[in-house]
């Protein structure tokens, strides 16, 4: 079933197409990579997704409500979770008072007096920290954490909403190899137990083929290829948009993995 349908999405900036009539769509329980190379336009269509940027025509609809002229709070609320390329955790707040934050926002509780509404949420917060590795650091600064552990406070923190749709924007970015493949496994972990919709955008070649269902590529802000990994790794126009001529994307995985 779709749970995300974008249809003709463009954007322009001073003339120039950013996004050009971008379509695809999403499926609950999915993970779809939307690839591509830099100023390829994944960054432009994710935040026309997210309500971050507005677009020049087209349509973007979760289910049956069109996403497009809302705010990204209003989104956020309708069930669309996201993290971002670098993670937005609050330093000087501890990880357990992170993931309670985004429970009261959800409620719309973030005015309420704090102490009472943070032992309220307190065992919620603790059952999705518990869910991403990091119960036993609930009490630690998030200023004070290893990035790849921050990341995973941000994926609780994306999840606190319950979302139907979880926005990746480059979710493995500055993590270690073992890291990238623990926080996207933590991602499948979430997709298969609650039916997710997952887009990500990728430059990790490895982490793409080994965990997308389903790839888009973007190339000059236009869609050039949709299907599974194994058609996407031999398309090649793909191949060519990404290495020009004489590589793949087999011998260059299998170059990087005997580095």
């Amino acid at each position: 079933m779709r749970l995300l349908t974008v249809s003709h999405l463009e954007k322009a900036f001073d003339g120039n197409r950013a996004v050009d009539g971008v379509s695809f769509s999403v499926a609950a329980g999915e993970l779809l990579a939307l690839i591509g190379p830099n100023g390829a336009g994944k960054s432009t269509v994710f935040n026309m997704l997210n309500g971050q940027l507005g677009a020049d025509a087209g349509s973007i609809l979760l289910g049956d409500q069109e996403l497009l002229g809302r705010a990204p709070r209003d989104i956020w609320r309708m069930g669309v979770g996201r993290t971002f390329q670098i993670a937005e955790t609050f330093g000087s707040l501890t990880v357990l008072e992170n993931v309670q934050l985004a429970l009261l926002s959800a409620d719309r509780k973030l005015f309420s007096i704090w102490h009472r509404a943070a032992r309220h949420k307190r065992e919620e917060a603790m059952e999705l920290l518990l869910r991403v590795g990091m119960a036993g650091q609930a009490e630690r600064p998030c200023g004070v954490l290893a990035y790849g552990d921050v990341k995973r406070v941000e994926l609780a923190i994306a999840v606190a909403n319950s979302p139907r749709l979880l926005l990746m924007d480059e979710p493995t970015a500055g993590m270690a190899p073992q890291e990238r493949i623990e926080l996207m496994a933590l991602t499948r972990q979430w997709v298969t137990r609650r039916g997710l919709a997952v887009l990500f955008t990728e430059h990790s070649m490895d982490v793409v083929f080994a965990f997308a269902d389903r790839i888009v590529v973007l190339a000059g802000g236009r869609v050039i290829a949709d299907g599974k990994p194994a058609d996407i790794r031999n398309n090649p126009r793909v191949q060519e948009v990404y290495f020009g001529s004489g590589k793949t994307f087999d011998n260059t995985l299998r170059s990087r993995d005997t580095a």
